[in-house]
């Protein structure tokens, strides 16, 4: 049965627990974010695609911050409770490590049962659904990938350069189209 220490410790434990997973979460949020920003950004996607998009990808992430937020919460706990001087007085109360360490030892079990059934049944389905709204997005508006003066490769036996561009991306000039597989031929 839990005891009152059992319970002085999870209180302690889940608001250190929960703000560490949503921090670590962002965190892995951004990061994600940073690697695709130039598919996203002047594509005109409403806010509503990228917020299903967020929630997406965030279910994907879950396996990643869930580790770090267990471990940076417990030694938040720890930290805390040691600071106050807690620790000493379940120590000098005779209580084992292991005794005082074991309602975490529980709540780490239930959420790693937790993890492992959200891994098992909704990760591939979130991750289905983000790879394709992502695939969505990068294809949104393919001009928009046309950069001045690079070539473009993302059409199959083309390579594709552009001289200027104008603003609103409807309009390009000085177009230089190659066909790779004749590219390849007069190279031979």
């Amino acid at each position: 049965m839990f005891k009152k220490l059992d319970k002085l410790i999870i209180k302690a434990f889940i608001n250190p627990f929960a703000a560490t997973f949503f921090i670590v979460l962002l965190v892995l949020i951004m990061q994600f974010f940073w690697l695709y920003i130039d598919d996203f950004v002047g594509k005109g996607i409403a806010t509503s695609v990228i917020f299903e998009f967020i929630l997406y990808q965030s279910a994907v992430l879950v396996p990643l911050a869930l580790p770090l937020s267990i471990l940076l919460s417990s030694l938040m706990t720890f930290g805390n409770l040691g600071e106050s001087f807690e620790l000493v007085a379940i120590k000098s109360a005779g209580i084992s490590l292991l005794r005082f360490m074991r309602p975490l030892f529980i709540v780490s079990a239930i959420i790693s049962i937790l993890a492992f059934l959200f891994a098992n049944y909704v990760i591939p389905i979130a991750n289905l659904k983000a790879r394709t709204l992502l695939g969505d997005i990068v294809y949104a508006k393919p001009a928009f990938d046309l950069k001045e003066g690079v070539f473009y490769d993302g059409i199959p036996n083309f390579a594709i350069k552009i001289g200027k561009k104008e603003s609103n991306d409807s309009v390009v000039r000085d177009v230089i189209i190659y066909e790779k597989e004749m590219l390849y031929r007069t190279i031979l």
